[in-house]
């Protein structure tokens, strides 16, 4: 019996396209990874649909004591594209998450991410990163959940928006649900658009606008796929990136 299709009393899929949802639904179970006790793991997912796709990936990933695991999310693709992660951490293990979403026209871009600390000594990070332009919607509900027993857990969430009109909007959920008396948990968000002195620095020296505005948004973005280890994986990443950018002005 397949999962009933989702509403908006859903948390997390409260800024989703539901007509879009529900022309693909049911959707896949999601993929399950579980990295053994001391290994690690890096995962790179580039969505970048066709403009008129629905895509939704769903990850399902299970840290094992000791685990690790480093995931790359590239988010530009579809008419609703759609990333979920949901982690369960395990004794002093550690996620780290990089994510960019960038989008324009009519889309919908989602990346939700639910952190299961349920373990003593266990890490997670995440930092994402949203450029959106046009009337495209761009939404990270991100969840950490630290058990009753998960002492010195230390969790920490950085999501930040660039908005190139005023009809582009960003939802920034960062959430804490905290049962355990000894953690290092925070977060942070903020929606805001180019520098306009930056802009007109740029200029001065001869670039053109829309030159200088991607470059802005590279630096902006950069961060977040410093981490990829493998070189021709990263340069993949950027160049897809840089590519979606360059459409979207």
């Amino acid at each position: 019996m397949s999962a009933a299709l989702p509403t908006r009393r859903d948390e997390s899929w409260r800024y989703s396209d539901l007509e879009a949802v529900a022309s693909v639904w049911p959707v896949p179970m999601p993929e399950l990874i579980d990295v053994p006790a001391g290994q690690s793991l890096a995962r790179v997912i580039v969505q970048d649909a066709a403009t008129d796709a629905v895509a939704i990936r769903d990850y399902r990933v299970i840290l094992r004591e000791g685990a690790s695991a480093t995931f790359h999310v590239l988010n530009t693709g579809g008419k609703l594209g759609r990333v979920t992660i949901d982690v369960t951490c395990h004794q002093g293990s550690h996620f780290e998450l990089g994510g960019a979403m960038l989008g324009a026209g009519e889309q919908t871009l989602e990346l939700v991410t639910t952190l299961n600390h349920i373990e003593p000594n266990a890490t997670s990070n995440q930092v994402v990163r949203s450029v959106l332009g046009g009337r495209a919607t761009g939404s990270y509900l991100g969840k950490v959940a630290v058990a009753r027993h998960a002492q010195k857990t230390d969790a920490a969430q950085s999501v930040k928006a660039m908005l190139l009109t005023r009809t582009a909007t960003a939802n920034a959920k960062p959430e804490l649900e905290i049962f355990a008396d000894d953690v290092k948990c925070a977060h942070g968000a903020t929606v805001g658009e180019l520098d306009a002195n930056a802009l007109f620095y740029l200029a001065s020296r001869g670039i053109a606008p829309a030159e200088a505005k991607v470059m802005l948004l590279r630096a902006f973005i950069g961060s977040v796929f410093e981490g990829i280890e493998d070189a021709a994986e990263r340069d993949r990443v950027e160049a897809a990136a840089q590519a979606a950018l360059e459409r979207m002005l």
